[in-house]
């Protein structure tokens, strides 16, 4: 008998149909005697309705009051997914995030999780009981609702499984597993039969939609080996695990292409010392993540200056130029320009640390095709470029084609 973990993202119970199909799934399961913990998403499409409805109210809502709306989302799938597993006869209980024992800092909309508690979890399966748990909500040790954020019932599933030292933790979505890019835009692009966490990292930091980055940080943190695989079908996934030596054999072991990037740039700021930080620091104090900053000497404005350009998720645009905006009478920077049609493309692969010319090859692949690059950013496994979205998918097959293609997996 094992403690499995299952999680179903919002296609895996897009209607009522496919939550049947979950409920089937997770009775063969328990069949076996298994103890199952299932953490499911809203069903698809629902989120983004909910956030439609509050944008119709206002453009900026109270984040305090998006967190109580968005959580009715996974709300209504664990109380469905009961009745389904209640209609083949087998005992089922849902859990909200805060009935769960899921505690979180108070940053709403994106919440981080500060520890959890699963007595009542315990309990429940102790008594035989499958125990159907809300993903991407918790709660403050106040009592205030809150949400992970994006792909945040992902971070529940992995939060659970070790909590409750689980045997197995499977993340169930629409594809089988990790792939060398999204098929969609890269019909070659083939499964991977497992990804070293620090790749799994770098491709979810690089916008690869299969896993939410910090549940794939808390993975790695508790060592929490994970499998991601289709709901649609009983095929193997790919295993999300620590690296290993062969690993090092393939240089680049995906690409990613992230469309949901904005560039915020600053004109002629005054190049003193704290000024950055006192930008940085404002965007901070807001919850806005800001991934790669590029700093160049800003011509014909008389004081050294400079431009600063950084980029941001697009949904927290708005909010960035407002907290921008809010420092032009300290900092007296010029204007604000932000551009939403961008993308960026990156490369990921534990062997990047022991072979040279990697970026050299990918900006030769990109020049080949008159994509030009506004932006760089690397780390010891991966290479980040700003180009042009409209090149976005021509550039993504072409750098796979350069890197993976004929290449194994």
């Amino acid at each position: 008998m094992a403690l499995i973990v299952q999680k179903y993202g919002g296609t895996s119970v897009a209607n009522t149909e496919r939550i049947k199909n979950v409920a089937a799934r997770v009775a063969g399961y328990r069949s076996r005697g298994d103890q199952i913990v299932v953490v499911v998403s809203a069903m698809s499409g629902v989120t983004d309705n909910l956030i439609k409805l509050a944008k119709d109210i206002m453009p900026l809502p109270s984040e305090r009051e998006m967190d109580m709306l968005l959580a009715t989302g996974e709300q209504t799938t664990i109380s469905l997914t009961a009745m389904a597993l209640h209609a083949l006869g087998i005992d089922a209980v849902s859990l909200t995030g805060a009935q769960a024992g899921i505690v979180t800092d108070g940053v709403h909309t994106k919440a981080k999780i500060l520890n959890i508690t699963p007595k009542q979890a315990h309990a429940l399966l102790k008594a035989g009981k499958v125990v159907i748990v809300a993903g991407f909500q918790g709660q403050t040790p106040e009592g205030q609702i809150t949400t992970l954020g994006r792909g945040g019932s992902d971070l529940t599933a992995i939060a659970l499984a070790a909590a409750l030292r689980a045997d197995l933790c499977q993340i169930y979505t629409d594809v089988d597993g990790v792939y060398t890019a999204d098929p969609r835009i890269v019909p070659c692009a083939r499964k991977l039969n497992e990804i070293a966490y620090d790749e799994m990292l770098e491709l979810a930091g690089a916008g690869a939609k299969v896993m939410q980055l910090r549940s794939v940080e808390f993975a790695k943190k508790f060592g929490v080996v994970f499998e991601v695989r289709s709901s649609m079908n009983d095929n193997p996934g790919t295993i999300v695990k620590e690296e290993v030596r062969s690993m090092e054999d393939v240089v680049v072991r995906g690409v990613s292409l992230d469309k949901n990037q904005a560039k915020v740039t600053l004109v002629a700021v005054p190049d003193r010392p704290g000024v950055a930080a006192r930008i940085f620091n404002a965007l901070s104090d807001a919850a806005i993540n800001v991934d790669m900053i590029v700093q160049n000497v800003s011509h014909g404005v008389g004081l050294p200056a400079t431009d600063l350009s950084f980029t941001v998720d697009k949904p927290d645009l708005l909010k960035a130029t407002k907290v921008i905006e809010s420092l032009k009478a300290e900092i007296a920077y010029r204007e604000v320009i932000s551009d939403e049609n961008i993308g960026k493309l990156s490369i990921v692969g534990v062997g990047m640390r022991s072979h040279s010319g990697v970026a050299a090859k990918m900006f030769e692949t990109l020049a080949k095709e008159n994509v030009n690059i506004g932006m760089i950013s690397t780390s010891e496994i991966k290479i980040s470029v700003i180009i042009d979205l409209a090149k976005g998918e021509q550039a993504t097959r072409a750098v796979h084609a350069a890197f993976l293609e004929s290449k194994p997996a």
